[in-house]
């Protein structure tokens, strides 16, 4: 695509080096990502993430994970929230004293550099656009990522619907992520057959509700696509995530903030 969807308050595309932090429920990780092809150019550092995950413990990992690159610039940072010109709207698998916190300038004031926070799934789905499965694309695309919840990234026609939050709609009386997020295999002690069951249903309830043409499947369970993607078959097109797990920093780095 010759351009790329942009969440509130996010920079222009451009070119060069730039850095993505992307926080999830369970792990932190961070990296230097070349926005020509969306690759690292150096190794992914990860650090568990805190527990409790409260607003100044993920400033402390933060700052770790920017002084262990020494990355010297915008950083973008994306976490498992509802974020709204860098104010966290929800909390779903970190510390609730997040909610209403200006991330943006918590993040700023910790590592000394300028920063943009998003949703995890949204940064993930601008990079599958970008440079992944769903490049060219048009239509409804749907990135989802199976981890310890289950975020989404919505495009129409190539634009962002941001904090789109598909893991909690309601399915079979739970919410959906409770059911078929990736953590929610060991918790229930499912094989990969039952795991990938709960899963179709839920995309087909995604299908029904959106009408995608395409639904990405990424996030960490999309490391192991021999084990489940077969089996699925909700009535749309299917494609495994080209970035991965490393979806999220490479996205939140395009959207890092551009001083131009």
């Amino acid at each position: 695509m010759s351009s790329f969807p942009q969440p509130h308050g996010a920079a222009a595309v451009r070119t060069g080096p730039s850095f993505g932090i992307d926080i999830g429920g369970s792990g932190m990780k961070a990296a230097p990502v070349d926005l020509a092809t969306g690759q690292l150019t150096a190794d992914r550092f990860r650090i568990d993430t805190p527990q409790p995950a409260t607003p100044d413990q993920l400033a402390s990992v933060v700052r770790e994970l920017v002084e262990h690159h020494e990355w010297r610039g915008p950083v973008g940072v994306c976490m498992p929230s509802v974020v709204t010109h860098g104010i966290v709207r929800s909390a779903a698998n970190i510390d609730d004293g997040w909610l209403g916190v200006n991330g943006e300038e918590l993040f700023a004031e910790s590592i000394g550099q300028p920063v943009h926070v998003v949703n995890d799934a949204d940064a993930a789905g601008v990079a599958e656009m970008m440079w992944g499965a769903g490049r060219g694309r048009s239509g409804v695309v749907i990135c989802l990522t199976f981890g310890t919840g289950i975020g989404s990234g919505m495009f129409v026609d190539g634009v962002l619907v941001p904090n789109t939050e598909l893991g909690h709609l309601e399915l079979d009386g739970h919410e959906a992520e409770q059911r078929a997020a990736a953590s929610v295999r060991q918790r229930d002690s499912l094989d990969w057959k039952r795991w990938a069951y709960r899963v179709d249903r839920y995309l087909g309830h995604v299908v029904r509700l959106f009408s995608p043409e395409l639904i990405i499947l990424g996030g960490g369970a999309s490391k192991r696509p021999d084990e489940w993607v077969d089996r699925l078959d909700p009535g749309c097109e299917l494609a495994v995530a080209d970035f991965a797990n490393n979806a999220g920093i490479a996205g939140a780095a395009v959207l890092a903030p551009d001083l131009g």
